[in-house]
């Protein structure tokens, strides 16, 4: 296989069609065809189903589409070092960042070097967590903000916190303005919760089973970030179980508040690199100015929870 024929593939996949992929190329039709066709013999097998004059990829074309996207993260990334080599004469920082600390705590971060550096460039993706820790064992990020816990293979870690989660609900619920930490224990059976991927809240470090059983039962809406989430706690009066930085973004958008959980719930940070000896000081400041200020965030979230 060869790069213009994952070119093709990528086209397609994303456009969905082989006329589109070919206007996206700025090739021919029976370019992309055949380009589509050769890579399907070197891999083995069938990249697409025709149906009339549609395409659908086949299962294993979407599975092998996700190795290919993130190859061309390396190859995206080589572009933007090049552009950033030809108009700079500091450099570029590339940051991979989980979706709860990309609106708030990282540009509150940045904006400082940003300030104070006027020839550096900067990177920011949103990604989830192990997309992130591919990305920099692979040396496609500089500084990788992840959600998990520890212990991770290949990559430097330079500061780890553990946050609690919060309860979010609607500010007008009759317990949005009680005092005191909310004991899910008393509301799982009498409230409706939102879950985030399908996966909540199993993820949530130290939860007891059979809290979590009853958790899920009670969940009939699952959404991928937080934006949505709280859209859904907005609208439909269910509840969210959020880490504090998300929950902060869902307050900002309005209409609905957050509260402690009794119950000891953990959220992990980590800032993550490839190896301490890799980056620039201006990468490395940066880090200590992020770990700095989510540390205060998670002391803050702390003593409101007590």
């Amino acid at each position: 296989m060869n790069l213009r024929q994952l070119e093709a593939f990528r086209a397609t996949m994303r456009s969905g069609s082989i006329t589109e992929a070919a206007e996206m190329l700025h090739i021919s039709q029976p370019s992309v065809s055949r380009l589509i066709g050769d890579l399907e013999r070197s891999v083995g097998f069938p990249l697409f189903l025709r149906s009339g004059r549609g395409l659908t990829a086949t299962v294993e074309a979407k599975t092998f589409y996700q190795g290919v996207e993130g190859m061309f993260v390396s190859v995206d990334r080589l572009r933007e070092l090049a552009e950033s080599i030809r108009t700079t004469t500091g450099g570029v920082i590339s940051i991979g960042t989980i979706q709860s600390i990309a609106t708030i705590e990282l540009p509150k971060a940045l904006n400082k070097l940003y300030r104070r550096y006027d020839d550096i460039n900067f990177m920011v993706h949103s990604r989830n967590t192990p997309a992130i820790l591919d990305a920099v064992q692979l040396h496609q990020f500089d500084l990788g903000i992840v959600g998990r816990q520890p212990p991770y293979e290949g990559v430097e870690v330079l500061s780890q916190l553990a946050a609690p989660y919060v309860c979010l609900m609607p500010e007008d619920h009759p317990i949005a303005d009680q005092p005191g930490a909310v004991d899910l224990e008393e509301i799982v059976d009498k409230e409706n919760f939102v879950t985030f991927g399908g996966v909540f809240p199993d993820a949530m470090s130290s939860i007891d089973s059979d809290l979590s059983r009853r958790m899920q039962r009670r969940s009939r809406i699952s959404a991928t970030n937080i934006p949505v989430a709280a859209s859904m706690v907005r609208e439909t009066g269910v509840f969210a179980i959020a880490d504090p930085f998300s929950a902060e973004q869902a307050v900002r958008m309005g209409e609905v508040v957050f509260r402690p959980i009794q119950q000891d719930l953990r959220y992990y940070i980590s800032l993550i690199v490839p190896g301490r000896e890799h980056l620039s000081r201006q990468a490395l400041e940066l880090a200590d100015i992020l770990s700095a200020q989510l540390s205060e965030r998670v002391e803050a979230v702390n003593n409101f929870s007590t």
